[in-house]
C-alpha cells in the first residue's frame, strides 16, 4: 500500500492542479497552471475556451511527470474533479461547437419552452412559480438554443465539464451524479437523469441523448486512451473513476462525512455544507446537491462570489502587501494577516453584507452588497476586515438554516479553500461561529477527495468510512477567544441578521430606478 498513489486533477475557476495523493492522504507531488482567465464579450457574460481546459490539463500532468522521481507504474488510477455548471457543446464528432458558458455566467433568457397546464397549475398551487423560471430562464441551455439556434441545432452532446474531461480522457461520454449540478434535467433525489415525465424535460429542450451516462462517484468509469496517454503523459489502459464536483471533493477530503461537522469553503464561491444521508432541503424547493460519497447528500448555503471580494481588495487596495512580500520574501498573506489583526473584532462597528450577487431565495434577487457604520476612524484595514467577518456572518446564517431545517446541531468546523490559509480568517470564523475551527491537514481538499474515490473505486479501502478515516486528518485548530466571541454575537443578533430586511426595500428602489440588478 506505501507504494501505491492516485492521481487526482482538479480543474478549478482560475487553475489546473495535478496531485499524486498517497493512500495516507499526503500530497507527494503537484503540478499547477494558471488558466488563462474567462473571458466577457458582454456584461455579465463569463466564457472559456473548452481546448483551454484540456490543454491545462495535459500540460499539468506532464509537469508532474517531469517533477517527481515516482515511477508511473504506481500510479493506479486517474480521478478528476471540476467546477460545477461550466457548460459545453459537442458536435457529433465530439469537437466542441462554441466556448464553454462558465459557472459565473449570469445571461438569462425570456425565450424558453412551454410548460403543460398541469405543472403549471401544480407550481401554482405550491407557490414556486418564481422558482420555476429562475431555473428556465437561467439555463443555458435555454439560451443557446433562443439565441444561436444554429449551434443548438448541431449539438449533439451537452456536457459539463467534468463529462467533456472524461470524454478527452477514456473516450467515452459518461459522468458522475456526484457533478451534476446545474441546470440540467438531473433527479437530484435520486440522483440520476430524470424520469421520463419529469418537467425539467419540458422546461428545457435537451434530450436524453444529449447527456452522458451517469455513474455514482466511486466507480470505475473507463481507462486512458491512447491519445490522452500521448497528450498527458498518464501510462495508458490506467483506469479513470468517477470522482464528485469539486465542493463535494472538497467536504470529504475535509473529513466532513458526519452530520454534525460542517465544512467551510472560502473560494471564489463561499459556501457551507454539511454531509446528509437524507434528502434535505435546507431552502425549500432549492435541492441539497449530490456528495462524493455515493447515495449521499451535501446539504449546502451558498454565498455567491464570497471571497471574490477578498481578491478584490487585495487587487484594488493591497499592493502596498504586495510590494512588501517580494521585497521581504514572504507570503503576502502573512502581511494580510496583520492588517486584519490591526483591526479589534467587529471592525469599530463597519458591518459588511456580501450580497454581490442576486440570488432566488435568500439573499432575493434585488440583493446587492451593503457595508453601514462608516466613519472617520475606519482604514483600509478596517474595511478588509469587515469583508472577513461579513462572509462568516452570512455563512453562520447558512450554518442556522441547515440546523433548522436538519434537527442536527453543527458542533465543529472545517474550513477547506484559499481562505483557510490566513490564520487571521480562521480565528475570527471560530470567533463569530463560536465553534472550534480546523484547518484539514492539506489544502488541496478537492484534489485529495477526488483521490478518496479513486482509492475506494480501485478496490484500494473497501468503503468510504474507511478511506476518509484513512486519508484525512484535521491540522491547527482554532478555538473561539470568549471577549470576541461576545462581541460578535451581539453584533451577529443585534445588526447583521437584520440588515437584509431593512435594506431590502431600497434594493427595490435601486433597481427600478436603476434596472440592475434585473428581477424578472
Amino acid at each position: 500500500m506505501s507504494n501505491e498513489y492516485v492521481l487526482a486533477i482538479d480543474n478549478g475557476t482560475q487553475s489546473v492542479r495535478a496531485l499524486l495523493v498517497d493512500l495516507h492522504g499526503n500530497i507527494v507531488a503537484k503540478s499547477q497552471v494558471h488558466l488563462e482567465a474567462y473571458y466577457s464579450t458582454y456584461p455579465g457574460w463569463a466564457e472559456h475556451d473548452p481546448e483551454d481546459y484540456w490543454q491545462a490539463v495535459c500540460t499539468a500532468c506532464q509537469r508532474l511527470w517531469a517533477e517527481t522521481e515516482l515511477p508511473k507504474s504506481a500510479v493506479k488510477g486517474v480521478a478528476i474533479t471540476t467546477q460545477r455548471a461550466t457548460m459545453i457543446n459537442l458536435d457529433s464528432d465530439g469537437k466542441p461547437l462554441r466556448p464553454a458558458i462558465v459557472w459565473l455566467d449570469q445571461r438569462r433568457t425570456d425565450e424558453v419552452p412551454p410548460i403543460g397546464a398541469l405543472w403549471r397549475m401544480a407550481f401554482r398551487l405550491a407557490r414556486v412559480e418564481n422558482t420555476i423560471n429562475f431555473f428556465r430562464s437561467e439555463s443555458e441551455a435555454n439560451w443557446i438554443k433562443a439565441n444561436q439556434p444554429e449551434i443548438w441545432a448541431k449539438t449533439d452532446k451537452f456536457l459539463m465539464l467534468s463529462g467533456y474531461l472524461n470524454y478527452r480522457m477514456c473516450g467515452r461520454f459518461i459522468d458522475s451524479a456526484g457533478s451534476q449540478v446545474g441546470y440540467v434535467p438531473f433527479d437530484y433525489k435520486r440522483l440520476k437523469w430524470a424520469g421520463a415525465s419529469d418537467w425539467k424535460w419540458q422546461a428545457l429542450p435537451i434530450t436524453r441523448a444529449m447527456l452522458p451516462e451517469l455513474v455514482p462517484p466511486g466507480t470505475v468509469i473507463g481507462a486512458i486512451d491512447a491519445v490522452a496517454a500521448a497528450a498527458t503523459g498518464i501510462p495508458f489502459g490506467t483506469p479513470l473513476i468517477a470522482a464528485a464536483a469539486d465542493k463535494a471533493c472538497e467536504v470529504i477530503g475535509a473529513g466532513c462525512i458526519e452530520p454534525h461537522i460542517g465544512c467551510l469553503s472560502y473560494g471564489t464561491t463561499a459556501t457551507i455544507n454539511t454531509t446528509s444521508a437524507k434528502y434535505l432541503e435546507v431552502t425549500p424547493f432549492i435541492p441539497p446537491y449530490p456528495a462524493a460519497v455515493p447515495g449521499a447528500y451535501s446539504t449546502e448555503v451558498q454565498i455567491f462570489r464570497g471571497y471574490w471580494m477578498v481578491n478584490w481588495f487585495k487587487e484594488q487596495f493591497g499592493q502596498h502587501e504586495k510590494t512588501r512580500a517580494v521585497a521581504e520574501g514572504v507570503a503576502a498573506e502573512e502581511l494580510f494577516d496583520e492588517l486584519v489583526n490591526a483591526v479589534p473584532p467587529g471592525s469599530m462597528g463597519l458591518m459588511l453584507q456580501p450580497y454581490w450577487s442576486p440570488g432566488l431565495k435568500v439573499p432575493g434577487p434585488e440583493a446587492k452588497g451593503a457595508v453601514i457604520g462608516f466613519g472617520d476612524v475606519h482604514t483600509r484595514a478596517h474595511f478588509y476586515r469587515a469583508i472577513l467577518e461579513g462572509l462568516a456572518y452570512a455563512l453562520r446564517e447558512g450554518k442556522e438554516r441547515i440546523e433548522k431545517r436538519s434537527g442536527v446541531p453543527i458542533t465543529a468546523l472545517r474550513v477547506s479553500g484559499g481562505g483557510s490559509q490566513s490564520d487571521a480568517a480562521m480565528q475570527l470564523t471560530a470567533d463569530i461561529f463560536g465553534l472550534p475551527t480546523a484547518r484539514p491537514h492539506v489544502y488541496e481538499t478537492s484534489g485529495l477527495g477526488a483521490a478518496i474515490d479513486a482509492a475506494v473505486g480501485l478496490k484500494l479501502y473497501p468503503d468510504f468510512t474507511t478511506a476518509i478515516n484513512a486519508m484525512t486528518r484535521i491540522g491547527r485548530v482554532f478555538e473561539p477567544l470568549p471577549h470576541n466571541q461576545k462581541i460578535y454575537d451581539e453584533l451577529y443578533h443585534r445588526v447583521y441578521q437584520k440588515m437584509y430586511l431593512r435594506l431590502q426595500p431600497l434594493y427595490r428602489e435601486i433597481q427600478k430606478i436603476t434596472g440592475y440588478p434585473r428581477m424578472d
